[in-house]
């Protein structure tokens, strides 16, 4: 993407309302308007509340919104440029229980409110192989207690992955740690009884993965 692109996506993305972009300060000092007020002054309704991480288009985000009208999305990534497609298709198709904002994965706790979220999808993220990158994957017990103060005591996990290492690293990590793990498969469109939020909903990448027979794997998990 040119970086003429990349400026006229952030300016639009500045006149969306579906679109919230605090500073690192706001978030860091606690001065976030919405942390905890996400369904009354953003969505201003008492729905339930879920939140897609590493959303990057938004497609899964705005999929699952325009499939459960009574629940309210929030995707979340750092790369404005990225979301702007999922934003934009959201106003234009008039979808109003989705939003995204802009901030890092490692942000979150200070974005939604203890007990605030209901729900979390990981799609697809990078599996940062490399030891050194460790700290920054989406699945590591650092991240997993930053989810578990923002979930509701039964609040759900979702990962679905291209990346077989992701898979048997996240489920190993769950077991040794004692979540649940309440539904895993390392090949979700291969097996009967899926679920179908899991295979009814695809991602641009995901698609072409498909195309190339690559296995997507998926886990739900709650967090002890």
């Amino acid at each position: 993407m040119g970086s003429k692109n990349k400026l006229k996506r952030f300016k639009e993305n500045e006149t969306f309302d579906n679109v919230v972009q605090p500073s690192r300060e706001e978030l860091v000092n606690d001065n976030f308007q919405l942390k905890g007020q996400w369904r009354t002054t953003f969505f201003k309704n008492e729905n339930p509340l879920v939140l897609e991480l590493g959303c990057g288009k938004g497609e899964y985000s705005v999929a699952l919104a325009k499939k459960y009208p009574n629940t309210n999305f929030v995707g979340i990534d750092i790369k404005g440029a990225r979301f702007w497609r999922g934003a934009k298709t959201a106003i234009e198709d008039n979808i109003p229980n989705v939003g995204f904002l802009r901030t890092q994965i490692e942000l979150i706790d200070l974005a939604f409110a203890e007990n605030e979220v209901d729900e979390i999808w990981i799609t697809f993220p990078d599996p940062q192989i490399k030891y050194k990158r460790t700290k920054h994957r989406m699945t590591n017990s650092q991240f997993l207690k930053r989810y578990k103060t923002i979930l509701k005591p039964d609040g759900i996990v979702n990962l679905k992955t291209d990346s077989e290492f992701m898979h048997g690293y996240t489920l190993g990590l769950l077991h040794g740690e004692g979540h649940d793990v309440l539904y895993a498969n390392h090949n979700v469109y291969k097996q009967e009884g899926s679920p179908e939020d899991v295979t009814s909903v695809q991602t641009f990448y995901e698609s072409q993965y498909l195309e190339h027979n690559k296995p997507i794997t998926y886990i739900r998990f709650k967090i002890k």
